[in-house]
């Protein structure tokens, strides 16, 4: 996207750096990298990062808006709802993928968006580690809104952990040393000192929580929470005892589950901006878009891109028996665009934002970036390909 850089990168490029980098990656902590990471970052220049900050920055005036709650409250499934909600969503993630207009310029076209973290801790962990090994220009950076290391880590501590001490602090996930993006806790560990717990380790008296660390029974009083109720229902059955998040509970969440559900694709109808794609909700569409083959069908209630339908038929729409349950989005082109040595490579963007005590509104920090050269983003699609998988977007200062 930036040529100069993507022409100088590519030339410079062995496969003996990246052995090298992803030897040096796994040797921290041996193992716990499951996905793929991609031989190369996505560079991108201050205009085109603009472009998805200014879209981000439309929908968080939906988010801010006092009416916001009003309008989401049934995207909150009704046995998943947790008492206490917050006033704001201390993490968001807004999806990017990146297109070509008409004039055949990059332009960003939102995908998805969640209130609930990402890689907040992996995402200075391996671009850090990059830049040992690649040439990157010192005026491109991971961080965003003027942030360096130093100043983003800090204000993740203070988001995550506020003012108890750190040891009240935990990282809540469903079995977190088998989860794939367990990387991310550990990173999060050691740069917070935050403890990955299991679901079914809390330890619950009354509404009080405790957890075990280094051996001795600690009060929790922040959940930094990673548990996504989809996939607590799904193993459910094979976690035996555990402690049930829905009830009223003497603890603060980071963010709060309610928000993974109001800030998802339930918000997608009620955006109207230049950069994301038009978006129905099923049970409101009156009558079916002639070009139905430029839309996508995708579920409310589901995580990690399972049961969207790409290739939407008229009969697939017929089979739908809840369709208040669904939304039809204008179909995103991604475009062929990052060079590589074989084949040019798709690139989706993930621009994260923090929402700070105290703040107005959330501040864009950090990012992260996938690559593809199949159908869609994602491993199933990228089997025996090159130059695709987790990456960064090193953005122009």
């Amino acid at each position: 996207m930036v040529p100069g850089l993507r022409k100088a990168f590519n030339e410079s490029f062995t496969d003996q750096q990246y052995e090298a980098f992803s030897k040096d990656l796994n040797n921290k902590y041996p193992g716990a990298i499951e996905f793929r990471l991609s031989e190369t970052p996505v560079f991108a220049d201050k205009q085109f990062a603009q472009q998805m900050i200014d879209a981000c920055e439309h929908i968080i005036d939906v988010i801010t808006d006092p009416a916001f709650k009003q309008i989401t409250e049934a995207s909150i499934p009704k046995n998943e709802r947790v008492p206490n909600e917050s006033n704001r969503c201390e993490m968001i993630a807004f999806d990017f993928g990146v297109c070509l207009n008409e004039q055949q310029e990059p332009e960003p076209r939102l995908i998805e968006m969640q209130g609930f973290p990402s890689l907040f801790g992996f995402q200075v962990y391996y671009p850090d580690l990059y830049r040992k090994y690649f040439s990157i220009p010192d005026n491109y950076s991971q961080y965003l809104n003027g942030h360096t290391r130093d100043t983003y880590l800090q204000l993740l501590k203070e988001v995550i952990i506020g003012d108890e001490p750190v040891e009240h602090t935990i990282l809540l996930e469903i079995k977190p040393h088998e989860q794939k993006t367990r990387i991310d806790f550990y990173c999060t560990q050691e740069y917070l000192g935050i403890q990955p717990v299991c679901i079914t380790e809390l330890i619950q008296e009354g509404k009080d929580l405790y957890y075990m660390r280094a051996g001795k029974k600690t009060p929790v009083k922040r959940i930094y929470n990673r548990v996504i109720f989809d996939e607590l229902q799904a193993k459910k059955d094979t976690l035996g005892k555990y402690t049930d998040i829905t009830q009223e509970l003497n603890v603060q969440w980071v963010p709060h589950p309610n928000w993974f559900y109001r800030i998802s694709k339930y918000t997608l109808p009620f955006l109207h901006h230049p950069y994301v794609p038009a978006t129905y909700f099923l049970n409101e569409i009156k009558q079916l878009p002639a070009n139905l083959e430029n839309y996508v069908l995708k579920p409310l209630f589901s995580f990690a891109g399972q049961g969207v339908l790409i290739d939407v038929t008229p009969e697939d729409i017929e089979k739908i028996s809840d369709p208040h349950n669904w939304i039809l989005q204008r179909k995103v082109q991604y475009a062929s665009i990052i060079e590589t040595p074989d084949e040019p490579a798709k690139a989706e963007i993930r621009i994260m934002y923090v929402w700070k005590n105290g703040w107005d509104r959330p501040q864009p920090v950090i990012n992260l970036a996938r690559l593809s050269k199949g159908k869609m983003i994602g491993v199933n699609f990228n089997k025996n390909k090159q130059w695709v998988g987790g990456s960064v977007c090193f953005i122009e200062r």
